[in-house]
């Protein structure tokens, strides 16, 4: 109840997403700050926000929930090891290979639903605070002692651009030659942008962004037009290599190497089926 308050910041939305009524919430919420002996929230000109009480209530009632949920799953997979749920989130670049990671698990264990999310940065740390996944896969973890990070697979990034670039085809483009030319970008939060910025910043050097974008789909297309070069996950551009739409660009000195983790919260018991995919990437 305190985290649909939170989330959606009025009782009238909270009530609805709850499947209550307003004056039932209202209600609901005077009985616990009496229980708790403090006010949990407080009104502004927006509408309900709560306290530091309130969130700290919140936070330690998602840790509740998860547990009552993780046993659900539990006894349900008691009854039968091939049933149950498992929820994937990744950022949109792991969505390129996750699929068939998936497919060879749902392959192994049918009985298994999967639902996967996929999300930006900013989003999986959302995601990732409110708890809302089993398993996550992105680039770069957040700094988190709530959470274990593990890498599973390489996650290199390159420099592409369009195949007829005066570039293409140099064997090693000096990273002040890159730094002349206009750039497409992932928005602000990509960790693609960072980690190219980052590297970038390591030579003294800034790109100018031509364009910024939200999809590596839309960034690939925008450097086929002729926008600009682009920094993107090295996974993404195999049809587009085969076909000579794109182009890498080699600059060795240019430090892009990154790796894909699987995160997951240290505090939880991991159901079956996360245990089995998690291994399964582990181990790939």
């Amino acid at each position: 109840m305190l985290d649909a308050v939170a989330r959606l910041g009025t009782l009238t939305l909270a009530a609805d997403a709850l499947g209550v009524t307003q004056p039932a919430i209202s209600s609901q919420m005077r009985k616990l700050e009496a229980h708790a002996g403090m006010a949990l929230f407080e009104r502004d000109g927006r509408g309900v926000r709560l306290t530091d009480a309130g969130q700290s209530v919140a936070s330690h009632a998602r840790r509740v929930g998860q547990v009552l949920e993780d046993l659900r799953e539990d006894l349900r997979q008691f009854k039968d090891i091939g049933q149950g749920s498992l929820r994937i989130a990744v950022v949109s670049t792991a969505n390129y290979f996750i699929p068939g990671d998936i497919a060879k698990f749902r392959a192994a264990h049918p009985g298994v639903e999967i639902n996967l999310r996929v999300a930006n940065r900013d989003e999986m740390l959302d995601i990732l605070a409110a708890n809302e996944t089993d398993l996550a896969i992105m680039g770069q973890p957040p700094d988190d002692a709530d959470l274990v990070a593990r890498p599973f697979k390489d996650n290199p990034l390159v420099v592409i651009a369009p195949a007829d670039h005066p570039l293409a085809g140099r064997k090693d483009v000096r990273p002040a030659d890159l730094a002349k030319c206009p750039f497409v970008v992932r928005e602000q939060g990509s960790g693609t942008r960072r980690v190219m910025e980052r590297a970038f910043l390591d030579h003294g050097l800034e790109c100018e962004p031509a364009c910024v974008l939200s999809s590596n789909e839309a960034v690939k297309q925008a450097v086929q037009a002729g926008l600009g070069l682009a920094v993107i996950s090295r996974q993404t551009i195999d049809l587009e290599l085969e076909t000579g739409r794109l182009t890498m660009l080699q600059s060795e000195n240019l430090a892009l190497k990154r790796q894909w983790f699987l995160l997951y919260r240290s505090y939880r018991r991991l159901s079956p089926a996360a245990l089995r995919f998690r291994d399964q990437l582990m181990k790939s």
